[in-house]
């Protein structure tokens, strides 16, 4: 694709193009975009890349959609009166889609060490292998190699082994996870969630009418085990949401003694655990022991997804469970993903060969090195004005300021500079972290990082407690 730097990823330099064209069409109310076979064949990249672009736009009401006819521009005004919004996380995502806007609160870990690259020349060859055909059939559930492959991953011991009809994969972490909930029942159902948690996650249970209780993380990372004990004992919990190794936002590890203490607890109970195991490959240090290889396989269930490790090309979510066979069955028939059975195999194969975890020592090395150059340049520009535990994985740091001011007008202030926060308030139902913000340290040069963080201490000091 011309004009495209090559640490660039595809689906990136498409949202430029396509962000481009939209702003050079002014403001008429119906102005029709290429197709994704025009806009596949003038950029030679995949068409799975041009629809990616397009969902994103189509997110963030850029673009709409009409069916057989269609991706429609909406004109630039529609976005920018979002700005006024009362919608905190609205606005977060109206604004990191801006062109020139220097964005502090994404969790991209894999833009350190993108795998685009392999994937996409190994989709290539296996194209040649298996020529597509119009009658190709759907996978509800996913392809079959790559189910096995990840079936052989999570095995880790006889009693605790995963087999091919055990994973389910979606197009999207979102669409599983709103599959998860739908299959569960989980509408006025309580959960106990451990805190912060992912906004996406909390707002998809928030929709569905869940009653969620949050558990915050302690100051070590770890949980307070009698608040634990209370709440399973005082209230009807049918399901605990649990980080597998690495919390996020915090980037921090539950010490092992509180994580092999947190599981008796939880066998003891009988209670249903819903692990997110979608950072664990990012903790800086091997040999820390997932909670699912501590609880009883029969009553846990693993959501994931690719996108965090290997990068926006492999965008799919995926879940394990050796119990709801069924339930699953029929949500994931209903929901009737279309994936492409050739990245699907893409994807399988880079995990049978090995050049997945080859792909992860590089990647923890870079992120390890750039939380380390981050963590200098937060303690010289605002040592004084936030302290914040030390990253033991992935791709964000979790600050809190050392007074009270208000969060939301720094946030305004930034934006007024092109500068984009994630507000710690976005991370509870409960407003548990108005002091708190995330941001991240996998950005491509210090000195853009640098610029950032003056411009954050200074809106910091202006701010009146």
């Amino acid at each position: 694709m011309k004009g495209c730097r090559e640490t660039d990823f595809a689906y990136q330099a498409v949202y430029r193009y396509l962000t481009t064209l939209i702003n050079e069409m002014g403001v008429d109310a119906r102005v029709r975009l290429p197709s994704l076979r025009q806009l596949s064949e003038r950029l030679n990249v995949s068409i799975s890349t041009i629809q990616y672009a397009y969902s994103l736009l189509e997110k963030e009401g850029r673009v709409y959609s009409i069916a057989k006819s269609g991706y429609y521009a909406l004109p630039v005004p529609c976005v920018a009166s979002l700005e006024g919004g009362d919608d905190l996380l609205e606005r977060l995502y109206v604004n990191v889609r801006r062109p020139g806007m220097r964005v502090l609160s994404a969790d991209e870990p894999a833009s350190m060490q993108p795998l685009d690259s392999p994937l996409l020349l190994l989709e290539r060859e296996l194209l040649r292998q298996y020529p597509r055909s119009p009658q190709m059939p759907s996978q509800p559930w996913g392809e079959l190699e790559l189910r096995t492959a990840l079936a052989a991953r999570y095995t880790s011991s006889p009693a605790r082994c995963w087999n091919a009809d055990d994973v389910y994969l979606g197009a999207d972490l979102r669409g599983v996870l709103e599959i998860l909930i739908a299959a569960l029942a989980l509408r006025d159902a309580t959960v106990l969630i451990e805190s912060p948690c992912d906004w996406t996650v909390l707002r998809l249970l928030q929709a569905a009418g869940v009653n969620v209780i949050e558990l915050p993380l302690q100051a070590t990372g770890g949980f307070d085990l009698e608040q634990l004990e209370h709440l399973l004992v005082n209230e009807t919990v049918c399901l605990v949401m649990l980080s597998s190794i690495l919390n996020m936002p915090r980037g921090t590890l539950v010490p092992d003694e509180n994580r092999r203490a947190v599981a008796r607890l939880l066998e003891r109970h009988g209670t249903w655990v819903l692990e997110n195991d979608s950072y664990t490959d990012l903790a800086f240090e091997a040999g820390t022991v997932p909670f699912r290889d501590l609880l009883d396989p029969d009553r846990l269930i693993v959501y994931s997804t690719f996108e965090k490790t290997i990068g926006p090309e492999a965008p799919y979510g995926y879940v394990l469970s050796r119990q709801l066979t069924l339930h699953l069955q029929r949500h994931f028939l209903l929901r009737a993903f279309r994936l492409s059975p050739i990245r699907q195999k893409a994807i399988a194969r880079l995990y049978s060969n090995g050049r997945v975890d080859q792909h992860l020592l590089v990647l923890r090395r870079l992120l390890r090195d750039s939380a380390v150059s981050a963590n200098q340049l937060l303690r010289e520009r605002l040592g004084d004005s936030l302290h914040w535990p030390e990253p033991q994985g992935g791709a964000t740091i979790w600050l809190q300021s050392t007074r009270q001011v208000d969060l939301r007008r720094v946030f305004q202030r930034l934006l007024a500079q092109r500068i984009v926060i994630a507000p710690g308030e976005l991370f509870s139902l409960q407003g548990l972290y108005g002091q708190h913000l995330r941001l991240t340290h996998a950005l491509n040069g210090t000195q853009d990082l640098d610029a950032a963080l003056c411009a954050l201490a200074d809106a910091l000091r202006l701010e009146p407690a």
